[in-house]
């Protein structure tokens, strides 16, 4: 193609493009994909925005071409330039260090993470909050490391059947291709009578390095290698030798690293297993067990996310004591021991072993997702602390936020740029300009919107188009899922796991009242619905199964969708594109939730139950609440009950509302509240604000609470 210089000009681009991959620092800068997406659009799409995808198997033609072009090579080297720019600029952790957070060393330990669609490593919100709090913590600077477990298959892709039943469909992953570091290190892990081989791999996350371990070795066991071959799956037992793999070995596994750790950080009791490897090594260094209780306590932060009972993991006692017997008698504790500190309540021969309680155990730091949601947990756990009022529990909480430069789509984030003087370049914990955002223009805020929702639609239609060819629908229903969908009609989403408690299917309570809605010929409404069940939740299947069929009948098509194979690249385009958010939780089960908090930043609007984090972000002028907070005498009287509010919300507010618009075709009333929107949801909910939340109130104060000598590094 060219001189020899020619040639090596391109090996030189093709190395640099190898290079940038491989931190993720791309996942969250469109200037570090766009390389990517320039040298070859249609495989950008297709290869579900998979930079190392793109190189091995995009066009070849188009790459050599690309490579060699100097306007492309631009837009590489700015890539680049941001890159470095980004990694050797000091922080704001460094401009902000205090003398006491000398040798701070944070390990976050999460069973998921949701980094980039490209790496279905989550299965939902729980990796979604993982993924977003290493991101805000490499914006700040903190140092911090994660640590999780790295799944052959990761999570299922879904499929809906012609009944609608969901479709489990299993992947294999080859490590080669994925933007991982094998850092050349495997420990052993005990588990039972044996040990297990771990490999550590390296994912760089900005500044942040996230460690994953490895069990699908040759040196292992067939069973042993099933340990990492997928995420929440296989029985209870499998589970929970998981987690004695993420929690001990995790621990482990830095130890080798030698990463000197002064702050570890449960993200949900699955990791719980962390205290008792480190009680064996002070044990083993002859710390007695009140101090090495006390240590471990001190430097312990745990969050917990399950605000109802029957969602904490819990185990047969003497099958944990199977699983982690030899790391117990290393420490000296016995059957019974082990027993009490998984113990719920004392005295109970017949309790199971439960994790959180484990987790209460080793943490003086503890927190809930929301202020609601800490109320609950104080409340459920004040029998664990022996508390006769909830108040006297000693757990706090740090409302959840989303990484907003993660969800926020490039358009709305240059007009942001551009109307309120929305940097991203240097993060801190100071004021946002956010609340400047009600005085923009609301024509040309409206025009955004306008444009938002369209390039959903257009997206929508795609995705209806590919699941009636997969599915073998005749050329006229294909060409309905063509032509489906308005792009200027009031468009409702609901998307998130589809857990039985989310309620789903509310909306489609009452059909004909819900057909009189979405009918109305003057003023449209429709509905887009995505989310995935767990592979074994046949009562969450059902919810989508009904969805499904209810948007096959006549009168709903091209008014309710239900989208294939929800994952991130899914989530930020309803989150940017719908003009309602609704979310409908049997209260208070929605511990935090936060997929209302990405639409206001695209000038979506929340409609939501008073549960998770929305009875602190409603404020009556920026959304709209569903019902009250009373508690009807059975499901099937709260979901009549909350079914009829949404209904009568929709008829008599949200819909008037979008649909009066002035002279201009602008609707006034409903701009006011969707910058209302704007204005008070990104500033507070997001994920720099609540690392930042963390830093000062648990990571801070767990790490001075240590003496700092090696001796406490562990």
């Amino acid at each position: 193609m060219g001189s020899g210089n020619s040639r090596k000009s391109v090996d030189t681009r093709l190395a640099q493009l190898h290079e940038l991959a491989m931190n993720l620092w791309w996942s969250w800068h469109p200037v570090g994909r766009r390389p990517f997406a320039a040298l070859d659009p249609g495989a950008w799409e297709a290869l579900n925005h998979d930079p190392l995808a793109v190189l091995r198997q995009g066009d070849p033609t188009d790459r050599e071409y690309m490579l060699s072009h100097d306007s492309w090579g631009s837009i590489l080297q700015e890539a680049i330039d941001r890159c470095d720019e980004y990694l050797q600029s000091r922080s704001w952790f460094q401009k902000n260090q205090k003398k006491s957070d000398a040798g701070m060393k944070i390990a976050y330990f999460c069973c998921e993470y949701a980094l980039h669609e490209s790496i279905p490593q989550y299965s939902g919100g729980l990796g979604v909050l993982a993924g977003d709090h290493l991101k805000a913590a490499s914006d700040l600077g903190i140092p911090i490391v994660g640590v999780g477990l790295l799944y052959k298959s990761g999570y299922y892709r879904q499929r809906y059947a012609p009944d609608g039943s969901t479709e489990v469909l299993r992947q294999t992953f080859d490590y080669s291709r994925m933007p991982i570091i094998d850092t050349g290190i495997e420990i052993t892990c005990p588990l039972e009578d044996r040990l297990v081989r771990l490999r550590i791999w390296k994912m760089q996350v900005g500044r942040v390095d996230l460690y994953l371990l490895d069990a699908n070795l040759p040196s292992n066991s067939d069973e042993d290698q099933l340990l990492t071959e997928g995420l929440y799956r296989g029985a209870p037992d499998r589970r929970m030798k998981q987690q004695v793999i993420l929690g001990v070995g995790g621990v482990i596994a830095l130890r080798a690293l030698r990463e000197k750790v002064t702050v570890y950080h449960l993200n949900e009791g699955h990791a719980a297993f962390v205290g008792l490897e480190r009680f064996r090594d002070h044990r083993v260094r002859g710390f007695d067990v009140d101090s090495a209780w006390d240590r471990i306590r001190n430097s312990t932060v745990f969050t917990t996310h399950t605000p109802v009972p029957a969602g904490h993991d819990r185990y047969c006692p003497d099958k944990v004591w199977n699983a982690i017997k030899f790391t117990a008698r290393q420490a000296g504790l016995k059957k019974r021991e082990i027993k009490q500190l998984g113990s719920e309540r004392t005295g109970d021969d017949a309790e199971p072993f439960c994790m959180t309680a484990l987790a209460l155990h080793q943490s003086k730091f503890v927190n809930g997702v929301a202020q609601l949601h800490g109320d609950v947990t104080r409340q459920m756990w004040k029998g664990y602390y022996g508390a006769k009022d909830a108040d006297e529990v000693p757990i706090t909480h740090i409302t959840n936020g989303v990484h907003i430069q993660t969800w926020l789509d490039p358009g709305a984030a240059e007009f942001w740029r551009k109307r309120i003087a929305l940097k991203f370049g240097t993060q801190s914990l100071g004021k946002t300009p956010w609340h400047k955002a009600t005085d923009v223009d609301p024509d040309e805020f409206w025009d955004l919107r306008n444009k938002l929702r369209r390039r959903f639609i257009w997206f929508l239609r795609n995705r209806l188009i590919a699941q009636s060819r997969r599915r073998g629908d005749s050329p006229d229903q294909i060409g309905m899922s063509a032509s489906a969908f308005s792009e200027d009609a009031l468009t409702i989403g609901f998307a998130r796991r589809f857990a039985t408690y989310k309620r789903a299917p509310l909306i489609l309570y009452d059909h004909d009242r819900l057909s009189r809605i979405l009918q109305n010929a003057k003023r449209p409404v429709q509905l887009v619905f995505a989310g995935k069940p767990h592979p074994q939740d046949a009562a969450g299947q059902e919810d989508a199964r009904k969805i499904y069929q209810l948007a096959r009948k006549p009168e709903f098509v091209g008014r309710i969708a239900l989208l294939e194979d929800y994952d991130m690249h899914v989530g930020r385009m309803m989150t940017s594109g719908v003009d309602v958010w609704l979310n409908n939780p049997i209260r208070p089960h929605e511990a935090s939730g936060t997929s209302g908090m990405k639409c206001p930043m695209h000038g979506g609007i929340n409609c939501s139950i008073l549960d998770g984090w929305w009875p602190e972000g409603f404020n009556g002028r920026n959304g709209w609440q569903i019902g009250d907070s009373s508690e009807r005498r059975n499901r099937h009287e709260q979901d009549k009950h909350d079914a009829n509010a949404l209904y009568k919300l929709l008829s008599n507010d949200i819909i008037p509302e979008f649909y009066d618009r002035n002279s201009r075709g602008v609707p006034r009333k409903w701009v006011k509240r969707a910058l209302e929107g704007v204005a008070t949801v990104p500033s507070q909910f997001n994920a720099t604000r609540m690392v930042g939340d963390y830093l000062n109130d648990s990571y801070r104060p767990a790490h001075a609470s240590q003496n700092h000598d090696s001796s406490t590094h562990l």
